[in-house]
């Protein structure tokens, strides 16, 4: 077993002796990328925690994103050593934490199993779907034009999807709507962990911006911004009704359907975009 490969050295996988089928009848032989998609088993001190359906980069800051969402640790500094080892079934992510919180993570344990675009397989009690979140207290600092120049922006972060169509991006922007920093993943509640993991290691203080998502709103993204503080969240499609209704709850935020000449504003509690 060998540790996975920096992000840098992940490349799309080349399908060759694929066939674009013209309206026409013909054929046309054709060389495709496309993204890796690899069950990403997490375990914290040898306990099997979780299993996701994920892209094969940025692993680190997908622990610790998800780590952080998840209630499981509080702080970066509470993963003390992270290994990294890849199988033939997969990639094995062995956490170490403090003992006192892996007792408290046994204690409340509910077994999780994901796949793309699904976050709540394999639930034991329905009421974790829903758990209770501290709301925001302040004002997120975002206006329409800075939403507006930060999704403009956002495909110029996505150098997987550019080549392959199928992947899924998070990234931060600041007040004015310049983008620090990006993550990309085949399912969108990955790719968000990884930025929320990331932006904990850069020490980037989600109060001093908003987060884009190339993505539908589902309910587990606006759960996950809340949980990392990140006070507004934009996203490309559609939200759904949970969704909405946890984003009023938790004070977030949130703009959907957000295009360069309009985007829909579902919850301002502190009305900012007014």
């Amino acid at each position: 077993m060998t540790r996975s490969k920096e992000a840098s050295e992940i490349r799309p996988i080349v399908v060759t002796g694929s066939a674009k089928l013209l309206a026409s009848g013909r054929s046309e032989p054709l060389d495709r990328a496309i993204p890796a998609e690899v069950p990403v088993s997490l375990t914290y001190n040898g306990l099997s925690h979780v299993v996701m359906m994920a892209s094969p980069a940025h692993l680190r800051d997908f622990v610790i994103g998800f780590s952080l969402t998840e209630g499981i640790l509080s702080s970066v500094d509470q993963l003390l050593t992270l290994r990294i080892e890849n199988t033939d079934k997969g990639i094995l992510l062995n956490a170490e934490i403090p003992e006192e919180i892996y007792k408290d993570l046994v204690a409340r344990r509910r077994n999780i199993v994901g796949q793309t675009g699904c976050g709540l397989c394999g639930l034991i009690e329905l009421e974790q779907v829903a758990r209770p979140l501290p709301p925001i207290v302040e004002a997120p600092r975002i206006s329409q034009t800075a939403a507006t120049h930060a999704v403009a922006a956002l495909a110029d972060w996505q150098p997987l999807n550019a080549e392959t169509g199928a992947v899924h991006a998070a990234a931060f922007a600041d007040e004015s709507g310049a983008v620090q920093l990006a993550r990309e993943d085949v399912g969108r509640h990955n790719a968000l962990d990884k930025l929320i993991g990331a932006m904990a290691e850069a020490q980037l203080d989600p109060a001093t911006g908003f987060v884009v998502l190339s993505s539908r709103c589902s309910y587990e993204l606006v759960q996950k911004a809340i949980a990392a503080r990140i006070p507004a969240l934009v996203t490309i499609s559609a939200p759904t009704e949970l969704a909405v209704d946890m984003a009023k709850e938790g004070a977030l935020t949130l703009i959907a359907l957000a295009r360069p000449d309009s985007m829909l504003c579902l919850h301002d509690p502190f009305d900012v975009m007014a």
